[in-house]
């Protein structure tokens, strides 16, 4: 039986090579190189000190993503960068920035409202204290003023008679 790709599965699939691709660091310094001008395969092998064979493989999956083409001249194989993947990737991504923008502004939101419940300098304060020994006190009052008198409840209000 034939399994045919509808344009979905197409785009997850490109989408998965593409953030696999991306994964690596070795094949993302590859792209950066490649953002200045094509670069043979020797130029761009050079910095990652590796065996040309082992580079070849992080060619190999930068080509299967359709990050990168090749066009050979003579004996030298050219590589170009390819932006229409990445492109793809950004895209997709986009649609997740408000998402996570919200949820971050929200949570800068709650981090001030608890910084300005319990500021930094009382907790210092607290632990300073029980370094020296202090126990710890309910906020004082200045010698200049008197606390006011408990609140007594008034006279019982007239009854109903049954």
């Amino acid at each position: 039986m034939v399994k045919y790709k509808n344009d979905a599965e197409d785009e997850e699939s490109t989408l998965n090579a593409v953030f696999a691709a991306l994964a690596d660091p070795t094949r993302r310094k590859v792209l950066q190189d490649l953002e200045q001008g094509n670069h043979s395969v020797g130029e761009l092998a050079q910095p990652h000190g590796m065996s040309l064979p082992g580079f070849m493989k992080h060619l190999r999956v930068l080509e299967d993503a359709g990050l990168v083409t090749r066009a050979k001249d003579g004996r030298v194989v050219n590589l170009a960068i390819a932006p229409e993947p990445m492109q793809e990737a950004a895209m997709w991504l986009s649609r997740y920035e408000k998402f996570w923008s919200m949820r971050l502004d929200a949570l800068g939101r709650y981090l001030y409202r608890q910084e300005e419940l319990n500021p930094p300098w009382k907790e210092a304060q607290r632990k300073a204290n029980r370094k020296a020994g202090r126990k710890e006190s309910s906020p004082s009052t200045s010698p200049g003023t008197t606390p006011s008198a408990p609140k007594k409840s008034g006279a019982p209000g007239p009854t109903r008679k049954r």
